[in-house]
């Protein structure tokens, strides 16, 4: 396979929640899903593809753990959002300051987004 023949992978600014109100809005609609290393929130965005927010709490640990996780999520989206549904706004919150291997947070985190994304289908609102 050439690299014309796959997907762009990288993470493009759209694709990151920035602003409070987006956060709010995710967390008010409140479908969540979580696994032992992760929860995730969801909410429809209206737009042709994902966007992601982390929210990594100070409880996490000091400043430089807290962003190896955010640069491990990350990854680790960036990697399988072909998989997962398009159309939603995801925040993601680590559940503990031990970092999973990159493999299981990968399976992990697909699966989850494919299951809130179902949540949110069967009760829009």
């Amino acid at each position: 396979m050439t690299s014309i023949d796959r997907p762009r992978q990288t993470f493009r600014k759209h694709e990151h929640l920035r602003r409070s109100s987006d956060f709010r809005r995710v967390y008010d609609r409140r479908r969540s899903v979580s696994n032992e290393w992760l929860i995730v929130y969801a909410c429809e965005n209206g737009l042709p593809h994902l966007r992601l927010g982390l929210s990594v709490s100070r409880k996490v640990g000091q400043a430089t753990v807290r962003n190896r996780l955010r640069r491990l999520y990350r990854e680790a989206f960036r990697l399988v959002r072909a998989e997962m549904p398009s159309g939603l706004d995801l925040i993601l919150i680590p559940r503990k300051s031990e970092e999973p291997s990159l493999e299981e947070l990968k399976k992990g985190l697909a699966k989850l987004v494919r299951h809130v994304a179902r949540k949110i289908q069967q009760d829009p609102r």
